[in-house]
């Protein structure tokens, strides 16, 4: 462009001459939009592979971690380590590195140019560019620091709201509703002030490196112009020509835009670097990843067996110790004794979801957790739909005879005649809308449904009416008869 005005205004070449450099120059601004384009895909999708990663290593940690030990992080926590955190990697990989990359490519090869054109220029474009970044350092001191508590800060707002809701009824019974609502107003407040600090942080920033940027392009444009003039004969002033001097003023804008572009972009990377801490903060904790170990005693393949299991949480008191037992498939096991025995521990070794210290588990020939089975937990796992929609979960190929099969054996078969909707009546989240020993009932069905070998079931009658008692015990006595073998 600036050889163009050269020629048309100094050297008055005619219209007709040029017309095949401007549709040049045309050209080159549509490969150089395409070129942005393609990266900005690019990048996006290096960006996806680094987030499908990042959370494929969350779901393996917290599977090896098991449902016992992550009970005390709230779901809410879970889901934000899952979805902003995860997402909060985006603009650092898909934005922040990328224009890292083209603000040294890019501004490396202006300089060049420029000192070939006017050393003098290309002095004070040196020393104008180190503010930038410099100022980005100092800014991101903070702003990092920020982005981790704004994390934090949400984090625990959305836990206690997702408690304050699921407890919305219980707390309605004793008139909490209003202490729930203040403590709710005082964390949002909270998390308010942390994000107008953080966005006071990013305003700022941007202001002060736009200043330095708009003043090292003023000077420049100061010094051409005088030295067009003839004012300034200083160094290679008196050699500028509109050609070259309007090159350089052109370029100075090209020269300092990848370096705003990475400061507008400087807070994905502090937000990632808040996010990124959680992750590792998540994925830095300690899990047994060894593999259980099978006792080799010459046992039955068709049974379960515990040899010499010792077993504590932490550096509490030991739970099990050098605990044997041997059960027969087919066999139907009650667990008596006090509240906090380890009949809940016990089921949970039988189940996989936590390792012994010592001694071996072997569950029908196989460690357990490898194969398929029934668990009825103390609380239940339901999901807004319908009732067919909920057994479906275990078993998704399941027919609607088979659904109303499995609901009769656990005695709902007269609560599902009195429905107009049948087996496609629609419960709420956590089984809203069922009692609590129908809700119960619920989850047995399912058992019904998908056949396992092995059912597991924690305290199936506690909490339960008497009614419902009967109900379950009817059940389960269905499910000896079949075959099945039950621990509970």
């Amino acid at each position: 462009l600036a050889w163009l005005i050269h020629r048309g205004v100094i050297e008055k070449t005619p219209v007709s001459e040029l017309t095949p450099v401007f549709l040049a120059l045309l050209a080159v601004l549509v490969i150089r939009a395409a070129g942005q384009g393609l990266q900005t895909r690019f990048a996006a999708r290096c960006s996806e592979q680094v987030r499908r990663d990042a959370r494929r290593q969350l779901h393996h940690h917290w599977k090896a971690t098991g449902p016992v030990n992550l009970a005390d992080t709230s779901a809410a926590s879970l889901a934000r380590e899952w979805l902003d955190h995860v997402e909060a990697l985006h603009g650092y990989f898909a934005r922040f590195l990328p224009q890292m990359t083209l603000s040294v490519v890019i501004p490396l090869a202006i300089l060049v140019l420029v000192f070939w054109l006017d050393w003098l220029a290309g002095i004070f474009l040196v020393l104008s560019a180190p503010l930038i970044p410099l100022f980005m350092a100092l800014v991101g001191m903070g702003a990092e620091k920020l982005n981790q508590q704004h994390f934090e800060t949400v984090s625990r707002l959305s836990g206690q709201f997702l408690d304050k809701v699921r407890g919305l009824t219980t707390l309605q019974l004793f008139g909490q509703t209003e202490a729930a609502s203040r403590t709710l107003e005082n964390r949002s407040d909270q998390y308010r002030k942390i994000t107008m600090k953080t966005l006071k942080v990013a305003f700022l920033s941007s202001a002060v490196l736009e200043f330095f940027a708009s003043v090292a392009i003023a000077v420049l444009a100061i010094y051409i112009g005088f030295g067009l003039l003839g004012y300034i004969e200083f160094g290679p002033s008196d050699e500028l020509t509109l050609f070259s001097g309007l090159l350089i003023l052109l370029l100075a804008p090209e020269f300092f835009q990848p370096l705003r572009t990475l400061s507008q972009h400087y807070h994905d990377r502090a937000a990632a670097l808040g996010a990124g801490a959680e992750i590792l903060a998540r994925l830095e904790q300690s899990v047994d990843n060894a593999e259980p170990i099978r006792p080799d005693n010459g046992i039955s393949d068709h049974g379960i067996q515990m040899s010499g299991v010792t077993l504590r949480y932490g550096e509490g008191p030991v739970i099990f110790n050098n605990l044997d037992i041997r059960i027969k498939a087919g066999r139907v096991i009650a667990l008596t004794g006090p509240s906090g025995g380890g009949k809940s521990t016990l089921l949970h070794l039988l189940a996989g979801l936590i390792r012994p210290e010592a001694g071996a588990v072997s569950v029908f020939g196989e460690a357990p957790g490898n194969q398929p089975f029934g668990w009825l937990g103390q609380r239940g796992f339901w999901i807004q739909g319908t009732w067919a929609e909920n057994l479906r979960l275990t078993t998704p190929d399941a027919t609607d005879i088979a659904i109303d099969y499995a609901l009769r054996q656990v005695g709902l078969g007269e609560l599902v005649d009195s429905r107009a909707d049948g087996i496609h009546s629609r419960i709420a989240e956590d089984g809203l809308g069922l009692s609590g020993g129908q809700a119960r009932r619920l989850s047995l069905a399912r058992i019904f449904l998908a056949d396992y070998p092995l059912i597991l079931l924690d305290e199936p009658t506690a909490g339960l009416d008497a009614t419902s008692e009967v109900f379950i015990l009817e059940a389960l006595h269905k499910l000896s008869e079949s075959g099945k073998t039950l621990v509970f």
